[in-house]
């Protein structure tokens, strides 16, 4: 519980934008998977860095946990409260602050999502190209080192973040970075906040890298005879300079749900979906190389589209297939896997883990972003079902532990948050005592989203 004398302070400066509401809590202790449902004390909706600052030090004097929220998107429990305490939710700090289109550069607050950012921009010409699927907080991506479809041609989060606000959790204000393309001037700050989770401090102010917004667009679809097939031409064609901006992987399982829940009328075989970015001869030229690839393949029913119309439908479609997913089984939830493996061993690491779910009692459709190894099953679960739970988490862990066998990574764009952290010494070793240490110095009383992201004390 809060104390009351914090309670006092937080209610004088933020009035009714502190609530106690059980509906309020409830929201902000859900997780969007298989993660109980862990509410905090309170949640406060600050409108300014200064309130965060306040905020901060008044529960670092009382010792009150701390847990940033964006839009409660992330799936590994990353916003849950397991000590109680206070949620900051950036509700109320959504704002554009600052287009500078001759350096491609602009300055948000954290609770601003990726669609609205998009929507301001364009008229300049210019786009924010991370997109995880979700609608999510750009603070909330950056605290996660998010990616998505479109990491294998404009990378992901971690390469657009130029600079940070942060307040850290004793009150003081920190900014990182700076408006130049490059500096070598001491330790990595930024970098240090990109993916800490909200272990370290809370971002109140990002500024971000932009690209501009392609001359044409066309998207392709393509069925394989076999996943290896479908991820060897993906390998063939980046090694032969082709620069697809998404390169998705949907296998047969997930091909029959997307037929019969949204009226897909794909073969129920592995499937490439694509998109290209660059001017009309440059996307006309990939997009033909890349049909002629497949078919040297064994691939069938290469098609390619630049309807806008078309485009939306199917990446609709496939930022939705999370959910229509979860539909095709009414009342599951889903353990979600997250490996990344080298793309070399990917056709490899994905037979497995579907020859494995094949011999289990959970079904387990897989999907992923073929074009930088990273995948996910979607092991669907009955959450009154301690068994089929237990099943679906043994699946996942032998998925991570086949991706660290082969060179991966145990989460490549959802984050460590309470799912994937007892993964974290066998991928890290020493390593995660040099987190932890980290942790100890910026935040000695372990107040900063505790529970998630490094060892406990």
């Amino acid at each position: 519980m809060i104390p009351d004398d914090a309670m006092v302070a937080l209610r004088a400066m933020l009035g009714e934008r502190l609530s106690t509401g059980k509906s309020d809590l409830a929201l902000h202790g859900r997780s969007e998977t298989w993660h109980a449902e862990m509410p905090p004390d309170a949640v406060c909706y600050p409108k300014d860095t200064a309130e965060v600052a306040q905020v901060m030090t008044i529960c670092a004097r009382h010792g009150v946990p701390l847990i940033g929220f964006g839009t409660g998107t992330a799936l590994e429990g990353h916003a849950s409260a397991p000590r109680g305490g206070l949620t900051v939710d950036f509700r109320d700090m959504a704002a554009v602050l600052e287009i500078r289109p001759e350096d491609m550069l602009v300055r948000v607050q954290p609770g601003c999502t990726r669609e609205a950012l998009n929507t301001e921009l364009r008229a300049t010409g210019l786009m924010f190209p991370v997109d995880p699927g979700a609608n999510a907080s750009l603070g909330g991506m950056a605290a996660t080192r998010a990616s998505g479809t479109t990491a294998v041609r404009y990378g992901t989060m971690r390469d657009q973040v130029r600079g940070l606000e942060v307040v850290l959790p004793d009150g003081r204000v920190i900014r990182t970075g700076t408006l130049a393309a490059k500096s070598s001037a001491g330790y990595d700050l930024t970098g240090l906040f990109v993916g800490s989770e909200g272990t370290l401090g809370l971002i109140t102010e990002l500024t971000l890298k932009l690209h501009g917004q392609p001359e044409a667009v066309s998207a392709a679809i393509c069925a394989f005879p076999s996943t290896g097939a479908a991820i060897e031409t993906v390998i063939l064609a980046i090694q032969m300079g082709l620069r697809p901006a998404r390169v998705e992987f949907v296998d047969a399982a997930t091909a029959a749900i997307l037929n019969a829940r949204d009226g897909a009328s794909f073969d129920e075989a592995p499937h490439l979906l694509l998109e290209f970015h660059g001017s009309d001869a440059a996307v006309a030229e990939e997009a033909e190389r890349f049909g002629e690839l497949t078919t040297e393949a064994g691939g069938s029913g290469y098609r390619w589209a630049t309807q806008a119309e078309e485009r939306t439908r199917l990446w609709t479609m496939r930022h939705r297939a999370y959910h229509t997913i979860l539909a095709s089984r009414p009342g599951s939830t889903a353990v979600v896997t997250d490996v990344c493996v080298p793309i070399s061993r990917m056709g490899e690491a994905i037979d497995r883990a579907a020859a494995e779910i094949a011999a289990s009692a959970v079904p387990g459709p897989i999907l992923g972003h073929v074009g930088d190894g990273n995948y996910h099953a979607i092991l669907l679960v009955d959450r009154s079902d301690p068994a089929e739970l237990a099943e679906a988490k043994r699946l996942s862990d032998g998925m991570v532990a086949h991706a660290l066998d082969l060179g991966g990574t145990a989460t490549g764009e959802h984050g460590v948050g309470l799912g994937k952290l007892h993964f974290m010494e066998r991928e890290h070793g020493a390593g995660w005592d040099v987190m932890g240490a980290i942790k100890r110095a910026l935040d000695p009383d372990g107040i900063m989203n505790p529970g998630k992201l490094v060892r406990q004390n």
